[in-house]
């Protein structure tokens, strides 16, 4: 069988990369060309595109590549009539991706049998649910990953959709369970600063803009834990003289790069901006503050078009207010220090993110491993 996978990210790439191997197991057959990244091309299947060249943030900068994104455009349009997939799998990604779920949807007036599934919804539940008619109409099957999607598109759309659980479940579990956490050679010098048995984590997020915003406030915190030693989880895509202009007063801060979950692992709290980051912490069962600062602007207008109660993806889950968000104006030092300490030193609150975050990871598995739930979900369909 022919699969065609757009994912424009490095989580779409992880997530597609798990996805792949699992269809590959249904399907020893499996003719599989993608958009992604390394870990999907390290599968045996045929890399069209990098993520790396795909990836514009924010209005302007889409504006100004505006003419790259038409090109990618017309050339994945011509890919897929080249090859002709059974099937088009797309992963997240929703400014590019939905264009290319209602071009498909147009192919089948003149006869086109691609069938097209979306895996891991946008997030319109949060912003955007005016893109929901034409998705209802251009995908023909939708696999979510978070478990009030199921209910949000029947009960408001009536459009019955797939949970099949969190990947990161598995991903993350993978990690523990694996000698990934035990590196030798020329890792082992960077591995050796995580093994202070007080370390903080900072998990500032991966853009210049974001950490420029949050880093200064999670640094100033450490003066106060002279005890703990703070360490910086590094973007790869953001270059170390970046950093070092806002590290360079702090005797008790160091940091990684690439290393994300070996700090998580040996870490007994984390400072973490919103995103994904925070279901990552709380899967490896770190105490956390969340934190989001951007421009005032910028808060202004999400604040009036995002209609949800929690910013985390770990409270939205639980539908209560599980680990601390500390949003905009919130985000001071002081208030950064007092949630810090309530997580270093009040052991009720430990216990109850335990118990919390036990339940969260049950609710997130949701009967087994989700690339494969996703990957027989996709193979029945398309087999039927």
């Amino acid at each position: 069988m022919k699969y065609y996978i757009i994912a424009g990210e490095a989580s779409g790439d992880l997530h597609g990369s798990n996805l792949i191997k699992e269809l590959q197991q249904l399907d020893s057959n499996a003719n599989i060309r993608c958009w992604g990244g390394d870990m999907m091309q390290s599968t045996g299947t045929t890399l069209v595109k990098h993520y790396r060249d795909l990836a514009f943030m924010g209005f302007a900068e889409v504006i100004m590549n505006l003419k790259t994104i038409l090109k990618n455009l017309k050339f994945c349009k011509e890919d897929i009539l080249k090859f002709n997939p059974a099937v088009l799998i797309l992963i997240d990604y929703p400014g590019f991706n939905l264009r290319i779920a209602e071009w498909v949807h147009q192919l089948k007036n003149q006869k086109s049998k691609i069938k097209t599934v979306f895996y891991i919804s946008p997030q319109v539940w949060a912003w955007k649910e005016s893109r929901v008619p034409k998705m209802k109409k251009y995908i023909d099957k939708m696999i979510v990953i978070l478990p009030f999607e199921k209910d949000y598109y029947k009960n408001k759309w009536n459009w019955n959709v797939d949970y099949v659980g969190h990947p990161l479940v598995q991903v993350v579990d993978e990690f523990k369970n694996s000698e990934q956490s035990t590196v030798n050679g020329k890792q082992e010098t960077e591995n050796s600063k995580l093994k202070n048995q007080n370390l903080i984590a900072l998990l500032p997020g991966s853009r210049k803009q974001e950490i420029s915003k949050k880093l200064p406030v999670m640094l100033e915190v450490s003066k106060a834990f002279p005890q703990f030693q703070f360490v910086l989880a590094k973007a790869p895509s953001v270059d170390d003289e970046f950093y070092a202009g806002f590290m360079q007063r702090y005797t008790n801060v160091s940091s990684v790069c690439n290393k994300t979950y070996e700090l998580l692992a040996q870490s007994k709290a984390a400072l973490v901006t919103s995103g994904t980051a925070t279901l990552e912490t709380a899967l490896f069962g770190v105490p956390e503050v969340v934190c989001y600062k951007g421009s005032n602007i910028s808060y202004q207008i999400a604040k009036r078009l995002i209609k949800i109660k929690y910013i985390a993806l770990v409270n939205l889950i639980m539908n209560k207010a599980v680990v601390k968000e500390l949003i905009q104006n919130e985000l001071t030092v002081e208030n950064l220090k007092q949630e810090l300490s309530e997580l270093l030193f009040n052991e009720k609150k430990q216990q109850q993110l335990k118990q919390d975050y036990a339940d969260l990871k049950n609710i997130l598995s949701a009967g087994g491993n989700a690339s494969a739930n996703a990957a027989k979900i996709i193979y029945d369909f398309i087999s039927a």
